[in-house]
Parts: C-alpha cells; structure tokens; sequence
C-alpha cells in the first residue's frame, strides 16, 4: 500500500470525465497528493487516425474536464509532447511515486503503454494501469479450448459472466495542485495548424452534456430500442462520441441500462458488449489494424478507382441512401450504425474498393472513431474479420435497405436536399423518374442529382464471383 503522505499523477486519455474514473477514485483513495495530466502529442494528433472534427471535440471536453477539476479544488495540468517523458519529468516535478490511467488495447496504445512503464520503472516511479474504458476485463474471456473467441454470440454469453468492478460517483473535493506547478494551456485547433470540417457536431462535447443525454436515453426512448434501433430517422442514443471520448463510462452505462431493465435495455447492452468483443479481438489480434483477420481474404484484390472513390465520399454516386448517409457523415461527424452498413458494403462490394480506404475515411470524419470499433465494424462488412458470415450474407442492397429503414424517405430528404421534392414513390429510385416527374420535383437526374454510378445488381454478381475465387482457393 502507497504511503498516505504520497502523490500520485492520473494520467487522462481517452477517459475525460470525473464520475465513475477508477484510476482517480484509486489515486484518492491512496494518495495524499493527486496530479490530473493529460499529455498532447501532436504527432498522434496528425498521425494515422488523424482527425480535426475528433480533435476539436476533444479539446472542449479537456476544457471542460479542467473546470470540473478547478470546481473539486484540483485542476487539470496539461503537457504536450512524448507521454514518456513528459509523465517522467511531471513525476520529478511534483515527487509523485506512481503514475495511474485507464489501460487500452489497441496497438499504439499497448506500445506506448510500455515505453512508458519503462521510462517510470528507470526513474523509480510506480506504473499502475487500472480499468475503466469497457464494461469488463476484455482479456479474460476464453473458449472451452482456451483461445480468444472470434464470434460474437459465444463471446456475449461468457461476458455475462464476467465479474465487473464497482461503479464510482464523482469526487467532490480533491486536494489543490501544488501551487508552483505549471498548469500548461490547452490549445485551440488553430494552435495545431487544423480547421475543424464538421460544421454542424451531432452532440455536444464534454461531460455534462453527455450525463445529460445519457440521463434523457434512458428516461425513455431506450424502451423501444430492440424495435427501432434500425430506424435511420431515430431508435439510437447517439451516445458514441461520448464513448469514444470517455466523458461517460460504459460500465457505469451499462449498469444504468441493466437497472432500468427491459426488452429495449437488454438489447442496448448487447450492443455494449460488441464494443468489448472488438476490443478482445484487438488486444489478441494486433495485427488486423493492418489486414484481414481472414488470411484467405487477404488475397482479393481490390480495384482503383478514384473516381468512384470521390463520389462515395462526396455523396454523389446516385444512390440516396448511400448518398444521405455519407454526407450526415461529413457535416455532423457521426452515421447511423445500419447506414454504417450500406455504406461499408457499397464502398467494398459494389465499388469493390478496399475496406481500409473506407476505414481510413472514417477515422477521418467520425467524432466516435476509434481503432478497436472502426476496424472492426468495416471488417465486419467487408467479410473479412471475426465474427464470419458468407459473404454473400453482407451484401447490403441500397434502395431495399432505405425502403425498409427509411420508408417514407424523411432520412434521404434531410441530407440530399436535391432530392426534396420526389414523391415517396420514387424517393429510392429518382431515376426511374420520367421527365415530367423530374421536371415537378425541380431535379434532373444526371445534372441536379447523379444517376447512379454503378449497377447494383451486376457489382453484386461479380463481388461474389471475387469472393468465391478467393475462398475456393
């Protein structure tokens, strides 16, 4: 046990909240003197997964991270640079013995982790990962032959019976920084050389709002889930970005929801647990942030075609769905999960482009992007990752998707304004519409709004002659 005239740092990541924070809970609990830091390495902020939507809402949770922290007597001391050696230098700074966080699982992650644990183990400094970024511990969980589940319904049964950690309130007070430490500024997105491309963020950053919506969830609307969950016009929480982002706690979430109980709670909290089995997936499988999970799938070669490419991402390939879907994307930061879907499938099997240009796009673009989830949803569609279906089974046909999801096309109308005046008979087929229909709806197919840029039909047949080939041999 630390002595209790210790001090300790909490080192913040991803997890940018004060209620139900194991690593600061613990620190409390253990520590006389507790350090909140977060550390800015700009070289992840214009890395791989690179996002300036992400990274502004990311920069107002720390602020108001900070001032929930400043409200408890505290604050929050920012650093930017190597996590390694700024946590060394800080620990010296302030003569703290130990260093805690949440642990994660994603490549990057497990490797800074290490080199940071080294560089605390050299300067004699205590390296104490705790949980608090899933639901369980998404090591644990094995087959009856001992290896990682790679399906998900197994893997939901086993993590019902996982043992999960108690839920923690909010501190109210937390003893002062010392009063000579440098509390650093946190940049604007200016500052980092971005400018922010989602103009209109489908929820607002930071704990309080997210509690907020949370609290409202489940008031209510999570009732109806297990019936409309796939409803493109509402049905979801839209709680994700505060996932990624830690400013609510999916455990704490996940016992709210199990409490409030029902048909709707329960299939809430399975979608929870997916979340879990990518991370398993990813803390077992490092490798599939670089390729296939399937190795026979590593041998389908995917098409160029950077025209094609550009319409996906414009929203202009002539499929309203697709089309509706990739544009809430680019100005909200965020999709519905079916549309997440359509769009997967259309990008890798109807314009059989690589899954890893969407995945990339995505990470791009989504306030909720995060590897574990990301790589895991497009492999999922691309059916080349764990949980395997033949592939023919995730071939998602646009117009029948947005008939049956979007039945009226209030969805399509929303984002492809262009389209706003087709009737609801040709709303997921404008063009099928004759002249004089165009002409009253105001859109001409091929100058207003495109035709469509592929037959969706004929690119179904020749994806599954591509998959067969490949999994044949």
């Amino acid at each position: 046990m630390p002595s209790p005239s210790a001090t300790a740092l909490v080192w913040f990541r991803r997890d940018l909240r004060v209620h139900d924070h194991p690593a600061l809970h613990t620190a409390l609990a253990e520590y006389e003197r507790v350090v909140p830091v977060f550390v800015l390495d700009r070289a992840l902020v214009a890395g791989r997964y690179a996002s300036p939507a992400r990274t502004a809402f990311m920069l107002a949770c720390l602020r108001e991270l900070r001032g929930a922290l400043k409200e408890r007597g505290s604050g929050l001391v920012l650093r930017e640079g190597d996590a390694a050696d700024e946590l060394v230098a800080l620990a010296e700074e302030t003569g703290a013995s130990a260093v805690l966080w949440a642990s994660d699982v994603g490549p990057y992650a497990m490797a800074r982790d290490q080199r940071v644990r080294e560089a605390l183990a050299d300067a004699g400094v205590d390296a104490r990962p705790q949980p608090g970024n899933f639901c369980a511990d998404v090591s644990k969980p094995r087959t009856g032959q001992g290896r990682p589940y790679v399906v998900f319904t197994p893997f939901w049964k086993a993590h019902q019976r996982l043992e999960r950690r108690a839920v923690h309130g909010a501190p109210r007070k937390m003893p002062a920084l010392p009063s000579s430490l440098a509390t650093g500024t946190i940049p604007s997105l200016e500052n980092l050389g971005l400018e922010d491309d989602v103009p209109e963020p489908v929820t607002e950053a930071g704990e309080a709002a997210a509690r907020r919506a949370l609290t409202a969830w489940l008031a209510g609307p999570i009732e109806r889930y297990d019936e409309r969950h796939d409803d493109l016009t509402g049905g979801t929480s839209v709680l994700s970005p505060h996932v990624r982002w830690g400013t609510l706690s999916v455990r704490e979430m996940e016992e709210r929801a199990a409490a409030r109980g029902g048909a709707g709670a329960d299939a809430y909290c399975r979608q929870l647990a997916w979340r879990d089995f990518y991370a398993h997936v990813l803390l077992l499988h490092p490798g599939n942030t670089q390729q296939a999970f399937q190795a026979r799938y590593r041998e389908l070669r995917w098409a160029d075609d950077a025209d094609g490419f550009e319409a996906w991402k414009a929203g202009r390939t002539g499929f309203p769905l697709v089309d509706a879907a990739m544009r809430q994307l680019d100005r909200t930061g965020w999709m519905h999960n079916r549309a997440r879907m359509v769009v997967g499938s259309f990008l890798t099997k109807d314009l059989h482009l690589d899954w890893r240009d969407g995945e990339r796009w995505f990470a791009h673009k989504l306030l909720d992007g995060e590897p574990l989830q990301n790589n895991g949803n497009w492999q999922w569609v691309a059916s080349t990752g764990v949980d395997p279906a033949p592939y023919f089974r995730r071939m998602f046909n646009p117009t029948t998707q947005a008939q049956k999801f979007d039945p009226d096309g209030t969805y399509i109308r929303r984002w492809v304004p262009e389209l706003a005046n087709v009737s609801d008979r040709r709303i997921h087929e404008p063009w099928r519409m004759s002249d004089d229909e165009q002409a009253a709806a105001g859109c001409v197919i091929g100058e207003d709004y495109p035709a469509p840029i592929v037959d969706h039909k004929a690119e179904r047949l020749h994806a599954m002659e591509r998959y067969r080939a490949v999994a044949d041999a």
